[in-house]
C-alpha cells in the first residue's frame, strides 16, 4: 500500500482555472519552506499575529517544516489544521490553511494564508481563498467561515471583503511591543451561496472526510 492509502489528506486538491492547492507531502513542504525565506511582505511591515517570518535561515527553514508536520502529527477530527501548498503551473506561490475546532458540531472554519513577494498583486490571494472555502463549504458543509487581520493589511481585508466576508466585531492585540486593532471579519454560508462558484473541483476528498470531521456526505457538489 502507498502511503497516501494510510494518509489519504497527500491526495486531496482543489483546482480552479488559476492555480492548485495541494495537501503538501515532505517535497512540497520543503518548497513552502524555501518560499517563505524568500520573502512574504515588505521590509517593516508584520501581517501575522506571530512574527514567525522573520526568524534568518536556516531556521525559518526549519520551523516551517516543523510547523507543516506538526499539523500532521496532531490531526484529530475534533481539532484539525490542514494546511496547503498553492501551485501556479506547477510552482509553488503561496501556502493557505483551513483550520477548525469541534467542526462535526460547529461547522465553522477559520483560514490564513501567504503569499511569496514575487506573487503578490496578481489577484491569488483571492483565487486560493475562494478555493479553499470552497472546500470548507460545498465539501465539508461548513455554515460559517471566520477570519481576521490587521487594520492596515489592506490586502487581507480586500479578500475578505471582496469574497462576502463582513466585519464581525474587532481584537487587541500586541503587535511586537505595541497594541493594535485586529479586525475580524465572518463569512456565513448564506453569503457564501451568494457568490457561489462552478469552476472550482475538489479531488480526493471522499477517503478524508472522515478526517475533517465530515462523515455525511448529503451536502457534497455533484
Amino acid at each position: 500500500m502507498a502511503l497516501v492509502d494510510h494518509w489519504p489528506l497527500l491526495g486531496l486538491v482543489i483546482r480552479t482555472p488559476r492555480l492548485e492547492l495541494r495537501y503538501p507531502d515532505d517535497d512540497l513542504s520543503a518548497a513552502v519552506a524555501e518560499l517563505a525565506v524568500a520573502g512574504i511582505n515588505e521590509p517593516g511591515f508584520r501581517p501575522f499575529l506571530r512574527s514567525w517570518d522573520e526568524v534568518p535561515p536556516p531556521h525559518q527553514q526549519r520551523n516551517t517544516l516543523q510547523h507543516l508536520w506538526e499539523t500532521r502529527a496532531s490531526w484529530a477530527p475534533g481539532s484539525w489544521h490542514c494546511p496547503f501548498a498553492v501551485l501556479v503551473d506547477g510552482e509553488v506561490v503561496g501556502a493557505q490553511g483551513l483550520l477548525a475546532e469541534a467542526f462535526a458540531a460547529r461547522r465553522t472554519v477559520q483560514t490564513g494564508s501567504w503569499l511569496g513577494r514575487a506573487h503578490q498583486g496578481r489577484g491569488l490571494g483571492s483565487e486560493m481563498r475562494a478555493a479553499v472555502l470552497h472546500l470548507a463549504f460545498a465539501g465539508l458543509g461548513a455554515v460559517r467561515a471566520e477570519s481576521g487581520a490587521w487594520h492596515d493589511n489592506v490586502a487581507s481585508l480586500g479578500v475578505s471583503r471582496k469574497l462576502g466576508y463582513e466585519e464581525n466585531g474587532d481584537n487587541r492585540w500586541l503587535r511586537g511591543d505595541v497594541p493594535e486593532r485586529e479586525v475580524r471579519l465572518v463569512l456565513t454560508r448564506d453569503g457564501w451561496e451568494r457568490r457561489r462558484r462552478t469552476d472550482i473541483e475538489l479531488v480526493g476528498l471522499d477517503p478524508c472526510l472522515g478526517f475533517f470531521g465530515a462523515i455525511a456526505a448529503d451536502w457534497l457538489l455533484p
